[in-house]
Formats: C-alpha cells, sequence, structure tokens
C-alpha cells in the first residue's frame, strides 16, 4: 500500500524540513501485503466504536479508543464496555502489543489503563499530545504536578513512523485539524482514522476546539483519501444518518472519495473552510468534554485522590 505523493505533501505547512522529510517517507513507504482481522465494539452512551485489529498468523493485536464507562450525574466509573473487549481478547487468544490513542478524546474517557493492567501492550498516542497537554493543563489548572510532556504515554509517535502488528506492517499518520494531535494508524489493508472522517452521510469532525483548524483537517482528509480506494477505514464515532437508522464505523477510501458529503472528490479547500466553521459554530460542546479531556490528557489515568482519599474533576467555570 502506497500514498500519493502529493496529496501527503499538501497536510504539511511548507517550509518546515522536518515534516517534508516525514512526508516523503510516508510517500515512499510500502506495506508489507496483510489483512488484519478486525472486530469492533460499539458503545451506544458515547457513539464510540472501539476496535480490536490483530495479524490472523501471529495473533498479535492492538486495541484502538477503548472506552471507560463514566456517568456524570453519579460520577462512577465503570468497566463495562472494556470487560466486552477483554472478553473477546481473551476469547482469542490474542497477544495485545498496542493500546493506541487516535487523540485526546473529547466525548469518552479512554479505558487504556485498564486494560493495559489486565493484557498489557504499549499505551501510543501522536507526539503532538504535548501541545493538547499545554493548553488543557492551563484550562484545567493541572499545576506543576501534571507533566506536559507526554510522559504519561509509553510510545509518542510522529509524522511517518512506521512499526509491525506480528508481520503486518503499519504506519502512523499525523492528521491534525479536529486536534493538532490526530494519528491515523494503518495497519496492512485496514487504517483507524479516529475522528477525522465519518461515515459518508454524516461527513467531517469538528474542528472548534482548542488548537483545531479547518484548513489544516481538509488537508489531512485529503491526505487520508490519498490512500487506495479499497483500504478499510475504521471509524471511531457515528452518530448515525439522516437515512441510515444503524450505526455504522467501517468505510472505504472509494466510499469516501465518491460520497462524503464534505469532502468528496470536487470540494475545494476555502469551500470546506466556509462549511465547517458555519457547521461548528452550531454545535454545543460534547457531554463529556470536561471529564474526558481531564483523564484522557493523562493517558486515560484518572486524576489523583485528594487528601480524603477522593478523585475529583474540575469543571472551569465561563471558560470553553
Amino acid at each position: 500500500m502506497t500514498t500519493d505523493p502529493t496529496s501527503a505533501a499538501s497536510a504539511i505547512p511548507p517550509g518546515d524540513p522536518a515534516r517534508e522529510a516525514a512526508a516523503r517517507q510516508v510517500a515512499a513507504w510500502s506495506g508489507r501485503p496483510g489483512a488484519p482481522v478486525v472486530r469492533s465494539f460499539f458503545d451506544p452512551a458515547t457513539f464510540t466504536a472501539t476496535h480490536v485489529v490483530h495479524d490472523p498468523a501471529t495473533r498479535q493485536a492492538a486495541v484502538v479508543d477503548s472506552v471507560l464507562d463514566y456517568d456524570p450525574a453519579s460520577g462512577r466509573t465503570g468497566h463495562d464496555s472494556a470487560a466486552a473487549v477483554l472478553a473477546y481478547l481473551r476469547a482469542e487468544g490474542l497477544e495485545v502489543a498496542w493500546q493506541l490513542e487516535t487523540h485526546v478524546h473529547a466525548d469518552h474517557l479512554s479505558a487504556a489503563p485498564w486494560l493495559q493492567g489486565q493484557v498489557g501492550g504499549a499505551l501510543g498516542i501522536g507526539a503532538e499530545i504535548v501541545r493538547v497537554q499545554a493548553v488543557f493543563g492551563k484550562i484545567f489548572n493541572a499545576g506543576t504536578a501534571f507533566a506536559r510532556d507526554g510522559s504519561q504515554f509509553d510510545r509518542l509517535f510522529t509524522d511517518g513512523d512506521t512499526f509491525r502488528l506480528g508481520q503486518i506492517d503499519a504506519i502512523a499518520l499525523h492528521v491534525p485539524g479536529h486536534t493538532p494531535a490526530d494519528m491515523a494508524f494503518v495497519i496492512g489493508d485496514a487504517a483507524f482514522i479516529g475522528d477525522t472522517l465519518f461515515m459518508p452521510d454524516f461527513g467531517t469532525a469538528r474542528a472548534d476546539f482548542p488548537g483545531g483548524d479547518a484548513r489544516t483537517l481538509y488537508r489531512s482528509t485529503r491526505r487520508l483519501l490519498s490512500l487506495p480506494d479499497a483500504t478499510r477505514l475504521f471509524l471511531c464515532h457515528d452518530y448515525g444518518g439522516p437515512e441510515r437508522p444503524d450505526f455504522a464505523w467501517e468505510t472505504t477510501v472509494g466510499a469516501e472519495r465518491t460520497g462524503n458529503i464534505h469532502v468528496h472528490d470536487g470540494v475545494d479547500e476555502d469551500s470546506f473552510v466556509a462549511m465547517r466553521t458555519a457547521r461548528d459554530a452550531t454545535l454545543d460542546l460534547p457531554r463529556l468534554i470536561m471529564p474526558s479531556v481531564q483523564v484522557n490528557m493523562r493517558g486515560g489515568r484518572l486524576p489523583e485522590p485528594e487528601s480524603n482519599g477522593t478523585r475529583y474533576i474540575k469543571i472551569p467555570l465561563d471558560t470553553l
């Protein structure tokens, strides 16, 4: 599988030699042919799809974008969603190599640390997590005890980093715009793209969070759509469609290129930016943004207990 050099470079700010070099690496990359097995778990409370991807030859697996149950009314957490993933991993006899996060989610809490404690796997996220930590560390007044260097994670992926899942080659692509730190993980013929694209009838992710940018998001979508048409795309969320009652989280590059209502072939950058900016102005903040970002910027770990032994989520007033 290869990416188109021109399209890959279009997501890179001009004059950034390091990123341009990474774009050339991505363009030249040719993954070893492989079709990993993917099993997805949908959490209707947060509209989140967690994906377990594994190499059928070696049984080595990665968990992408896991969910920790959280009730905002009571402040209680739970592991029912993650336990379903765990049961599948054990039933299939999979060896977990990775717990991958496509970005710092604003709509659900990550269960990666809990799953890591059960079945292992290195916790990975994009290296630009440090930008998100810097911004939200201030918003939540996290204090000097909160490290803003990404050290809560085992691996910080940069654009063009390659790795393997068993015998299947994989590559990490930086696809910012929704947030500064969004990553897509291309594993064989499957790409796990987080919130950058939704199902064709729902369009694209919002770009109005701190550090988000609609123009950058457009370039990232075009980069993803430069992958071969048959590439399977696995999405982090689905909210249904106007004429589609069922939830869905798998599509293809070809289907997105021809049918995505926001970025199908022929939509230019300025038109997309105008549409995305106007649409984002009408959207409410995600219901779980306060607990989600506080926890996920810490690698999915809950805040440390205070002197009374209780953990607390902060709610900054009149800030976001």
